[in-house]
């Protein structure tokens, strides 16, 4: 069963043609990456999914639900998370303050000037709970501004899935990690997302054969192909399209 669909979705920015009919489906479960080299669409693809564009034509679908031109938060209310290619989390608050931000948020909790959240042991016990799943909790007192690379990324998805969505969106998570880095947050996301959708963009081969049940190579904007990962290694328009550009 699909959880996300697009048919014939076209996109195009004053004139200039990005998308051109693409249909993706992505099976409820599984972790599917999108894949092809800049210029590809594969970004425009995600904004326009996740509510950031309207299509010119075409339709989205989210657990069988037409969600074409849903906003974000109305995606996020109804089980779609996306983390970003650059970090959105809050750099002046802690590390502790940022998930328990989305355990709030997922908990149906709105902060106001009355409530004292330091006082919600439950909210306390279920983010110490996600920093130790994590493996954040050492950093649980450190402001967000003043962690490495890594471990910003890190938070920043870890804050995507403390929301418990049902589909994550994953925009090049590992663009400018180090190898260590990109190890780490490639188990995060592979023990804490058992059960979920996973749709990432990637650039890094390494992490797309590693993580991918299944793969779809986007080529200006248009599918090229779609299949596990040796079907997609082993396709010749793959590699016509891509020689010397990727490592498949």
């Amino acid at each position: 069963m699909s959880i996300l669909e697009t048919k014939d979705l076209h996109l195009d920015f004053r004139g200039l043609k990005v998308l051109f009919g693409v249909n993706l489906q992505v099976k409820e479960g599984e972790r599917h990456a999108v894949i092809g080299p800049n210029g590809a669409g594969k970004t425009t693809l995600f904004n326009t999914i996740t509510g950031t564009y309207n299509p010119k034509r075409g339709k989205v679908f989210f657990k069988g639900k037409d969600v074409t031109g849903y906003k974000p938060h109305q995606l996020s209310r109804i089980g779609m998370g996306r983390s970003f290619q650059i970090t959105s989390t809050f750099v002046n608050m802690t590390v502790f303050e940022n998930i328990r931000l989305a355990i709030l948020s997922k908990n149906g909790i709105r902060l106001n000037l009355i409530r004292d959240v330091d006082k919600m042991i439950d909210i306390t016990h279920q983010t110490s709970a996600m920093l130790e799943r994590v493996d954040l909790i050492n950093e649980r007192n450190i402001r967000a501004g003043s962690l490495s690379y890594g471990k910003a990324r890190a938070l920043e998805i870890s804050m995507g899935l403390a929301m418990d969505p049902e589909l994550i969106m994953l925009d090049e998570f590992a663009a400018g990690m180090s190898r260590e880095e990109t190890h780490y947050a490639t188990e995060l996301i592979i023990n804490m997302t058992k059960g979920k959708t996973v749709v990432l963009i990637e650039h890094d081969m390494d992490v797309v054969f590693s993580l991918a049940d299944r793969i779809t190579v986007l080529h200006y904007g248009k599918i090229l192909a779609t299949g596990t990962p040796n079907e997609i290694r082993a396709n010749q328009d793959v590699k016509n399209a891509y020689l010397g550009d990727l490592e498949i």
